[in-house]
């Protein structure tokens, strides 16, 4: 016979005393730790423990009994159900508090090495609507929030165009406006969905894998241009152009309209045959008059205004003179090379995906800079002592990798390169300490700028400069 589960215990009016990782905030008591979401520093709150473990546990907040001084009405009518901007709750300033703590705490803890005084984290121009990619998804299934659940409603229209919850592949909640990005997202995403079900299409149901409306893409520039992606469940011809020629009538600012008919399992379209329906195959940004086209599967940084604040540090950081052999590690679309390139005397970049290297050639072409050259592949696998002999060794390094960080191959052989400067760019400031600590061999640490590029998230983008001892 099964072990019955132990109730785990509610805590009465406790106080949440400081933000902690994940977007999560923290309570104490006595010496245990507690780990809750949507929690301001200030509150007194009763909490529900849901996971125990010897040296802490993680709950969720059933009643605030006295709110925090700080604490914030949330704009958003999704705000707790949806996952996202989990600090709505917190005055814009304190969260760059936060964030400026978050930075100087990676470095000092996870580095351990000198360190000069960190910069004053650069605020986000926008606060709402300054994304310019948001990505819904369309289900068969929507998630009852505990409030629908409890009310014994019952609810047969279960069609969805949202977001996934945290956690769960298979359930998406309908949202009815998100403030991340230009209204004109959300009126094109209810406007699909209502199309489709006034017109009888169905909707994608994600353990059976099949369904017509799968998910959409759009994309709003700071120039005005506007990228709609829809993919579809299956190759409905008619369905689609149906779909496809409604969308183009009701938004003519649409300047570029396509879709994907995906039938795999999951949802990324890197691997898939994109359609052009109307307008131009990409969009376009810009920086001082450099323009950056961006296509369906391009990468570009999702806050365009605060992307230019971050690429001018990076620039500052760099010291360029119009001598210099830069390399771009991670160069993504080219965008930090060909922003630079103009005070370099050559720039290589490197990047994994190929399609991406082919924007970046693209980019440079656009603008006509000619002192680029751009390579795909591993880093790890191109970036080698061979490569270095044959193209020069670099004066400064830009880096910019993923979450996760560099491999430590990739590390010995920027150390045994030996550029005067390194520029370490980093959504992650936890695994940029970790590499910053094996830099420290050769280098140190002269500057470091935080930037926000995601108002009422937890993430943080930090710059580095580093030079050589």
């Amino acid at each position: 016979m099964a072990r019955k589960r132990k109730e785990l215990p509610l805590l009465s009016e406790i106080q949440i005393v400081d933000v902690a990782a994940e977007g999560n905030s923290l309570a104490k008591v006595d010496d245990f730790v507690v780990f809750v979401p949507y929690g301001a520093p200030g509150d007194i709150v009763d909490v529900k423990i849901d996971r125990k473990k010897r040296n802490y546990a993680e709950g969720h907040i059933e009643r605030i009994v006295t709110p925090s001084p700080i604490r914030m009405t949330p704009k958003c009518e999704h705000f707790t159900v949806c996952g996202g901007c989990r600090w709505q709750h917190l005055p814009y300033e304190y969260q760059l508090k936060c964030k400026q703590r978050q930075v100087k705490d990676a470095l000092e803890r996870i580095a351990k090495i000198d360190i000069p005084e960190i910069s004053p984290i650069l605020a986000s121009k926008n606060i709402w609507e300054y994304r310019n990619k948001m990505e819904y998804t369309f289900s068969n299934k929507a998630w009852l929030t505990f409030e629908q659940l409890r009310s014994g409603l019952d609810f047969p229209d279960r069609d969805a165009a949202g977001f996934h919850i945290p956690g769960a592949f298979d359930k998406v909640l309908d949202i009815k406006k998100c403030h991340l990005q230009d209204d004109l997202s959300n009126k094109i995403r209810l406007f699909v969905k209502n199309f489709g079900k006034e017109h009888g299409y169905t909707f994608y149901d994600l353990k059976a894998q099949q369904g017509l409306l799968r998910t959409l893409m759009l994309r709003i520039a700071s120039t005005g241009h506007v990228m709609a992606v829809m993919v579809f469940g299956c190759d409905d011809r008619e369905r689609i152009n149906e779909l496809m020629e409604a969308i183009a009538n009701e938004f003519p600012e649409i300047t570029s309209l396509q879709y994907v008919v995906n039938t795999k399992v999951n949802d990324t379209i890197a691997d898939q045959n994109i359609v052009l329906y109307r307008g131009m195959p990409y969009i376009e940004e810009e920086m001082e008059g450099l323009k950056f086209r961006v296509g369906p599967k391009s990468f570009y940084q999702t806050n365009s205004i605060q992307a230019y604040e971050l690429y001018k540090v990076a620039r500052e950081f760099a010291d360029l003179t119009g001598n210099e052999l830069v390399y771009d590690l991670y160069t993504g679309t080219g965008t930090i090379a060909n922003f630079v390139a103009r005070k370099a005397k050559h720039v290589i970049g490197i990047e994994y995906v190929a399609d991406a290297i082919a924007d970046a050639k693209i980019n440079s072409a656009v603008n006509g800079i000619t002192n680029t050259e751009f390579y795909a592949g591993d880093m790890k696998d191109i970036l080698t002592e061979e490569f270095i002999n044959e193209h020069g060794r670099p004066d400064v390094m830009i880096i910019d990798p993923p979450r996760a960080g560099m491999h430590e191959d990739v590390v010995n052989v920027i150390l045994n390169a030996q550029p005067r400067r390194i520029v370490y760019v980093s959504c992650n400031p936890a695994t940029q300490a970790r590499d910053l600590a094996l830099l420290d061999a050769k280098y140190v640490v002269d500057a470091i700028q935080p930037v926000d590029m995601f108002p009422h998230t937890q993430h943080v983008e930090n710059v580095v400069k580093l030079t050589i001892r």
